[in-house]
């Protein structure tokens, strides 16, 4: 054989007798020693560029540095499942570790939406809305984000749901207010909430010896006339104490709500 690529070499010397079809057995013409060794240079050549189409095969440790690119169906041995180290991960590996996930049915820069499976120990920050039938076997404490502010309450009070689902005003009221339920500052609470989804918040006031009350309620802007609890309106508010006002939103349509209210003293 025409010993023309890497692959087709003998590993016994006394074999290679020939190379792209240049004689070098013993007793061969020094022009083909010549002949030989260029036809070797272009095949080691051929190898380092990938052109032979020969495979490449390590025995021992194979240490890559720079940038390296991968083309082809790659394979590796799959670790074991309780790996957690650099060693490459395989399809298998992975499907192993997450096949308990359910379907991952869509992925983006910040979120990931997971259809199906179970998921154990799970951290959730931000705003993680839980859609469809979420099933949780085990809360220990739901933790709501609170805004404590010395502030007192008094006109027009933005409330931005995005950021907090408490608001406490440690200052005494100076006058009554009207409370506007927003996303935030340039986020729309119509564009946050989706129809048929509902949102509770609670504003916590300090009063003083002279009390106020919420005489008004807005979301973005726009009057919306709450029913509160036991039909009873508040007209005012409750000297030396906490009031706590607690507003269920349902979003019904495009910006319509339907908000139950109340107040309650805590002294």
């Amino acid at each position: 054989m025409a010993k023309t690529k890497i692959s087709e070499y003998d590993s016994t010397a006394a074999n290679n007798t020939d190379i792209s079809n240049i004689n070098i057995a013993e007793g061969c013409s020094p022009a083909n020693v010549n002949n030989a060794l260029r036809s070797v240079m272009a095949q080691l050549k051929d190898q380092q560029a990938g052109t032979s189409g020969d495979n490449f095969v390590v025995g021992g440790n194979l240490s890559v540095t720079g940038t390296s690119t991968l083309t082809g169906n790659v394979t590796a041995p799959t670790q074991t499942a309780a790996d957690n180290s650099t060693k490459v991960a395989t399809t298998a590996f992975v499907t192993t570790k997450v096949g308990a996930l359910g379907t991952m049915s869509s992925q983006n820069a910040t979120a990931v939406a997971i259809t199906g499976g179970t998921l154990a120990n799970v951290t959730i920050s931000g705003t993680s809305p839980l859609t469809g039938s979420t099933a949780i076997s085990a809360l220990t404490t739901a933790g709501e984000t609170t805004t404590v502010s010395a502030t007192a309450a008094t006109g027009t009070i933005n409330y931005d749901l995005l950021t907090q689902s408490v608001l406490y005003y440690t200052s005494n009221a100076s006058g009554n207010w009207t409370l506007n339920v927003r996303g935030n500052s340039s986020t729309t609470l119509n564009s946050v909430m989706a129809t048929g989804e509902t949102r509770t918040i609670a504003f916590l006031v300090t009063q003083g010896s002279t009390a106020y009350y919420q005489s008004a309620f807005t979301i973005d802007g726009t009057s919306v006339t709450p029913k509160w609890q036991n039909g009873n309106t508040p007209s005012a508010g409750n000297a030396s104490s906490i009031d706590i006002y607690v507003l269920t939103i349902v979003k019904t349509a495009s910006a319509t709500y339907t908000v139950l209210a109340s107040q309650t003293k805590f002294a």
